[in-house]
């Protein structure tokens, strides 16, 4: 058995055989080379030295900024989501790699990496996306720095800054409205739309809810999975994976209006309750059934996410407190409910501020 992290292995010829990596193959996988020897410690000095030669020639800088980026991806594949894999790859191979790829490594200045955003901010992407896109650059960075010890010459470089746009919300108004239609017009699509309204779902948790998922007894809803589109090498897939934190994994109790209505679309439990089958639905074709259900409901047409942050501001609005709704977002933190989901209207604001009382 080899000892842990030495990669040394005893052959059934007798020989002992060290494995060690020695860079990657164009499609982004792995390559080793292997060693022998009739005994272990010498295979093990060999290792040592075949690595202090590789180190050797990575400290001479002749690595590029792809041969890295390809050497990050293979080392994170394996430690994060399919969808954050691919969102990590489509950014290097769309935005980064066409600019710096053929670039040694050694040269990366932060300057490039300013005149780097200022040509996409240029192009009219948000600073929001050019931000997102520098960001996996820096990890990439980090990841070189960590390993080889290489300096990262983009440390110190500061994202654009970036505007909060405000989500466009319903009035309480519009949203009587909108749960009216629904309530006019049921089936499962209206029901997943009022499952995003009342009880806070994310459009692919929606789409990922399954019959099983839902406890009558208890009054329940689990969320177990998420579906969404990702870009693969290949083409689009989609993909059916747990949520994004752990806390997003989470039980919901159901409200009594909302079970009763689904108590209606009783259905086999391995079925979507959205498509009402074994095969999902994809958010992109849930979020075109909700912009079609707002135009005829003679609504203005708001984003599917706006659901969820509507959701936020009426359990605030209504008393609950912070950490609850927290849980009930799947938020890690109460931070993230308070900074991202919790909008104030002008009406609210009013009510707060009449709250004070002239003290004579």
């Amino acid at each position: 058995m080899a000892r842990r992290g030495e990669n040394i292995y005893k052959r059934k010829d007798g020989r002992y055989e060290g494995r060690y990596l020695a860079g990657y193959l164009p499609d982004g996988k792995a390559k080793y080379h292997s060693v022998y020897a009739k005994s272990y410690q010498e295979v093990k000095e060999k290792l040592l030295k075949c690595k202090a030669d590789k180190q050797q020639f990575q400290s001479s800088g002749k690595l590029t900024v792809k041969e890295l980026f390809e050497e990050w991806l293979c080392s994170v594949k394996l430690r994060v989501k399919a969808s954050t894999y691919a969102n990590y790859r489509m950014k290097a191979n769309k935005h980064i790699l066409p600019e710096f790829g053929g670039l040694r490594y050694e040269n990366l200045t932060a300057k490039h990496l300013h005149s780097f955003m200022q040509k996409k901010l240029d192009s009219g992407l948000s600073a929001k996306y050019v931000s997102d896109i520098v960001i996996v650059f820096k990890t990439m960075t980090k990841y070189v720095s960590r390993v080889y010890g290489f300096k990262n010459p983009i440390a110190d470089v500061i994202l654009p800054k970036s505007e909060k746009k405000e989500m466009q919300l319903f009035t309480e108004y519009q949203q009587k409205q909108l749960t009216h239609h629904l309530l006019q017009h049921q089936d499962n699509t209206s029901i997943c739309i009022l499952i995003s309204l009342y009880m806070g779902l994310r459009v692919g948790e929606v789409c990922g809810l399954k019959w099983s998922d839902i406890d009558f007894e208890k009054s329940i809803l689990t969320v177990r999975r998420t579906i969404q589109r990702i870009s693969t090498e290949n083409g689009t897939i989609i993909s059916i994976d747990t949520p994004k934190t752990n806390s997003s994994c989470r039980c919901i109790p159901i409200p009594e209006f909302l079970l009763k209505l689904l108590g209606n679309f009783g259905s086999q439990d391995d079925n979507y309750i959205l498509s009402d089958s074994n095969h999902p639905i994809e958010p992109r074709t849930m979020q075109r059934r909700f912009k079609s259900i707002l135009k005829k409901a003679g609504l203005p047409s708001i984003h599917y996410h706006s659901l969820r942050h509507m959701f936020a501001t009426n359990c605030i609005q209504m008393g609950f407190d912070v950490k609850t709704l927290s849980e009930i977002l799947g938020h890690s933190s109460v931070e993230t409910t308070l900074k991202l989901y919790v909008h104030s209207s002008i009406e609210r604001k009013k009510e707060c501020m009449n709250l004070f009382r002239l003290v004579a």
